[in-house]
């Protein structure tokens, strides 16, 4: 049993030592930073990243373009809900002075018409006794 522990133990070091070298060959094989491959690929990638740098440019100026606009749209609801309000305020306004001056006008028809009311039966009263109080023509030489 324990020539297959050495057996295995060695299998798995050489496995490693393999992978090892494999890994160095591949390191060792990869083309150089004057390739003209690895630098074509360094320009495409860099193209697309100044395009995706344009792209994002744009989509932010659109954005911020949007977010003026709303901004814009916003100030005129808000202004013309103001000036909506103050109309409301000053027709409110309007209306209640209307009312207090039609009341004042009701209550100044109810004392007039109280007053005459009152002038009337004041003169039926001075009536009423002037013809109580007459005394016959005779009464006065006698």
């Amino acid at each position: 049993m324990a020539i297959y522990r050495e057996k295995d133990v060695f299998e798995r070091r050489n496995a490693a030592n393999d992978a090892k070298k494999a890994l160095l060959e591949k390191y060792k094989a990869r083309p150089a930073a004057d390739d003209p491959a690895v630098v074509a690929r360094q320009a495409e990638r860099k193209a697309i990243l100044e395009a995706r740098a344009i792209r994002e440019a744009e989509k932010e100026k659109l954005r911020q373009e949007r977010l003026a606009r709303e901004a814009i749209e916003k100030a005129e609801r808000e202004a013309k809900a103001e000036a909506e309000r103050l109309a409301a305020e000053e027709a409110a306004q309007a209306e209640a002075k209307a009312r207090e001056a039609e009341e004042a006008d009701r209550i100044s028809r109810v004392l007039s018409d109280e007053a005459e009311r009152k002038a009337k039966r004041d003169a039926r009263y001075a009536a009423r006794k002037a013809r109580g109080k007459r005394m016959p023509p005779s009464a006065n030489f006698g």
